[in-house]
């Protein structure tokens, strides 16, 4: 299985980037409207433009420090915070991509600059306005 590993600088304290990874309405900001919470074993959707309602459940909670929850079926978002001067540097790791699997590889090659280039620099901007 591979996973995209990705890390951004928020120039916000890891409070602010908690807020924003586990806020139902804070997450619309920036990537998907849902019914997220930080506890454990919850489960919600994500509403993905275009790929409708994702399932996901929560298996980790550590405020402000690391959230992972799945991502459908088949793949695990693990965020962590860690501070950094007067900021917070966010690590993602996105896993479960079988590259056997055209479609998997074919998301795999379109995920990556995705979060890099659009989803984690909106993370950071609502991140910083709060």
């Amino acid at each position: 299985m591979a996973t995209i590993a990705l890390d951004q600088f928020v120039a916000a304290p890891p409070a602010a980037v908690w807020r924003a990874l586990t806020e139902p309405e804070l997450v619309r900001r920036w990537w998907a409207e849902g019914d997220i919470a930080a506890e454990v074993g919850h489960e919600f959707t994500l509403d993905m433009p275009g790929f409708g309602a994702q399932p996901c459940r929560v298996v980790e909670s550590v405020p402000p420090e690391r959230f992972v929850y799945t991502f459908t079926t088949e793949w695990t978002l693990a965020w962590e915070l860690r501070a950094e001067g007067r900021g917070t540097r966010v690590l993602l790791e996105h896993s479960g991509f079988d590259l056997d699997d055209k479609r998997m590889a074919a998301a795999f090659e379109r995920m990556g600059p995705g979060w890099r280039d659009v989803v984690l620099p909106r993370l950071a901007e609502t991140a910083a306005a709060l």
